[in-house]
């Protein structure tokens, strides 16, 4: 078989629908003993055919003198410019948070990653949020945010890919409201998406008043934030309760400044705003997710764009042992909030409700043949990558189905992220204290195995048009 690079579109359908060509991978794994040699060569138990390579190491940093706490993130590259796409960005989710930056193109393992934010970095912690700007910077912020907390803020990092170690300008963006901040995405009018990962978390949107801006100074001088409201507003997801879907709409919780609305937002002692407090007052009623975590934005071919999100937490039954979480979609262009993908969504292997195998949905990544991927955030042995078809693109997928499972012990996978048809990913938190940063890598599907995948997708758009009917 040539080890060439192949879309991830192409390797998933291996999987999920060429069970005769490869063998499926499974839902569960013994987990390795903390510290075994195999966290750095494989951790992840792969369909036959991938690859996959760790890249960098916190080990490896910390006895570089690199100031590296750990924890490590979400995950960007430098989507533009002239270099675009040759670094990786990630921030530190630990008490003393940082960034560092990861160079693809450097082939000295030493080298190629530098901590370019220094952990504790005006008292930055938990970072999590991950992503380039428009304009050419990089964002992040904190995944940590309640009644009187100083943190919940978003910061920026104006040269990310020339700063030199713990040389990263930081710059807090304050008129950005605070919350428990994960995922972030841009839509094509650069309007900014972010959430409040809280089980009773809500979906934010940002709308600068000059979205073109070249910079951040520019960019967050001034600008309205708006809550999500679906229906009526004011329900809460739970872990108990069906899918909240339908119509929805945005309602402002600042005036158009970025400044407080009398009697409705709540301000802070230094003048920000509290996102979560305001999202709940009665005159908004945004709508509360069951711990709602990563976003992504996707483009369709007739011009709509799809804001995709996450609710780790979300059930319809309280029973966690058969499955739990949602992934929902947004059509940013009519206001239609539907249900992607659930427990409920047909598990590709059996044909059948995916059930439990399918817990705790975290991150989310788009693969550049538009192929939706979810993270679990689980333990090792028992966390999984899915891969998802939705052939018609109507926001709700027709089938999942694994692609990885992790195997490091008391470890989560975080920051999927595509360059090409590389994929990356952070082994994060491990018991052994080693995050790695993981390259995996898809092999071109031999003869037979391409009817395999042509009957499969047939299959798909089959099932699409009988859904549709």
């Amino acid at each position: 078989m040539q080890k060439k690079q192949l879309s991830v579109l192409v390797a998933a359908a291996l999987m999920t629908m060429a069970a005769g060509a490869q063998a499926a991978v499974p839902y569960t794994t013994p987990v390795l003993t903390a510290g075994d040699a195999q966290e750095m060569t494989a951790p992840y138990i792969l369909a036959a055919g991938w690859t996959q390579k760790v890249i960098a190491n916190r080990t490896n940093q910390v006895a570089l003198g690199q100031g590296n706490s750990g924890s490590w993130d979400m995950i960007d590259s430098n989507q533009t410019g002239p270099d675009a796409n040759r670094y990786l960005f990630m921030p530190f989710e630990t008490s003393t948070g940082g960034v560092q930056r990861v160079d693809l193109r450097d082939t000295n393992y030493n080298t190629r990653t530098v901590t370019i934010v220094a952990p504790g970095t005006q008292g930055f912690v938990s970072g999590d949020a991950s992503r380039w700007t428009p304009w050419g910077s990089y964002l992040t912020a904190e995944e940590s945010w309640g009644t009187g907390s100083t943190k919940g803020r978003l910061f920026e990092v104006t040269n990310p890919t020339t700063a030199a170690a713990n040389g990263g300008t930081f710059i807090q963006r304050t008129i950005v409201p605070r919350v428990s901040h994960e995922g972030l995405a841009f839509d094509a009018n650069k309007s900014m998406y972010f959430i409040d990962e809280l089980n009773g978390g809500s979906v934010y949107k940002y709308v600068s008043a000059n979205p073109n801006a070249t910079d951040g100074n520019g960019y967050f001088a001034a600008g309205q934030t708006f809550a999500l409201k679906v229906g009526a507003g004011g329900q809460f997801e739970g872990n108990n309760g069906p899918a909240i879907t339908g119509a929805s709409n945005w309602v402002a919780i600042t005036d158009v400044n970025g400044g407080a609305i009398a009697g409705v937002s709540t301000v802070l002692g230094d003048g920000t705003i509290d996102g979560r407090a305001t999202a709940d007052h009665a005159s908004i009623l945004g709508t509360s997710f069951n711990r709602p975590e990563d976003l992504e934005i996707q483009n369709l071919a007739n011009g709509n764009q799809l804001l995709y999100f996450a609710t780790t937490d979300s059930d319809n039954n309280g029973n966690s042992a058969d499955g739990r979480s949602r992934v929902y979609s947004l059509n940013l262009t009519t206001g239609a909030l539907g249900l992607f993908a659930s427990t409920d969504t047909i598990d590709s292997a059996t044909g059948l409700p995916v059930g439990t195998p399918f817990s705790n949905a975290d991150n989310l990544a788009i693969g550049p043949d538009g192929t939706m991927y979810i993270i679990e955030d689980q333990n090792g042995g028992v966390e999984n990558i899915w891969s998802t078809v939705d052939a018609n693109k109507d926001g709700i997928a027709e089938s999942m189905s694994v692609i990885a499972t992790l195997r490091t012990k008391n470890a989560e996978s975080t920051g999927m992220h595509f360059v090409g048809n590389e994929i990356y990913v952070n082994v994060q938190h491990p018991q052994s204290g080693n995050d790695v940063l993981v390259q995996i890598s898809a092999p071109v599907p031999e003869a037979d195995t391409y009817a395999f995948m042509a009957l499969g997708m047939g299959l798909v758009g089959l099932l699409a048009r009988r859904k549709k009917a």
